[in-house]
């Protein structure tokens, strides 16, 4: 895997033997994306957490979807937990905490993050549906856990109600966008980390 970082940005590429990802990531954009996974429900969600977000996002990524979508889904979410990570750096002089309530249609969905470099994930979002389209919705949890644990963050992620598995989702992936960019927002005359450790 290469990695490089430039102000509040990031490129990442890895290759497995399952997976060929690159990801490039700015914190301090405009909502801006390009996502071609190979996962078409994956692209339309990555999407709306780019442009809900206001980040720039591209994704290229080839798996082995002919087995099924886990794996390119949940290395996706490693890259681009890494990519922000990396593009944050040391997390100083930034708000850490955000959070975020997104309705869709009848869905409502909260989510709720600390750039805390202590990665811990609760996720209770549950569908009605095994699948959407042929996307296994399952997946959109390992997506959320790949990135809290390599972008290090503790992320809550709840559903308080929906019906529409589709929405569910939908709902989850904007809130997401919308957390983070509260989390990663800069607070004024300080470039240290929000903490009394004085690191995180």
């Amino acid at each position: 895997m290469t990695e490089e970082a430039r102000g509040r940005s990031a490129e990442i590429n890895r290759t497995t033997g399952e997976t060929d990802i690159k990801v490039s990531l700015a914190i301090d954009g405009s909502g801006d994306v390009s996502i071609v996974t190979g996962v078409p429900f994956m692209d339309h969600m990555l999407t709306l957490f780019g442009v809900h977000g206001f980040f720039n996002l591209t994704i290229s990524a080839k798996g082995d979807t002919e087995v099924d979508y886990h794996h390119t889904v949940e290395d996706v979410g490693i890259c681009l937990g890494r990519a922000l990570a990396s593009a944050l750096g040391d997390k100083g002089g930034i708000r850490r905490y955000g959070m975020s309530y997104v309705p869709m249609d009848e869905t409502l969905v909260r989510a709720v993050v600390d750039i805390s470099n202590r990665p811990v994930l609760h996720y209770l979002a549950p569908v009605p549906d095994q699948k959407v389209g042929t996307f296994d919705t399952n997946l959109a949890k390992e997506f959320m856990r790949a990135f809290s644990q390599h972008g290090g963050l503790t992320l809550h992620i709840d559903l308080i109600h929906g019906e529409n598995s589709h929405h569910i989702i939908e709902a989850v992936f904007k809130a997401l966008g919308r957390a983070i960019n509260d989390a990663t927002t800069r607070i004024s005359d300080t470039t240290a980390a929000l903490s009394s450790k004085g690191c995180l």
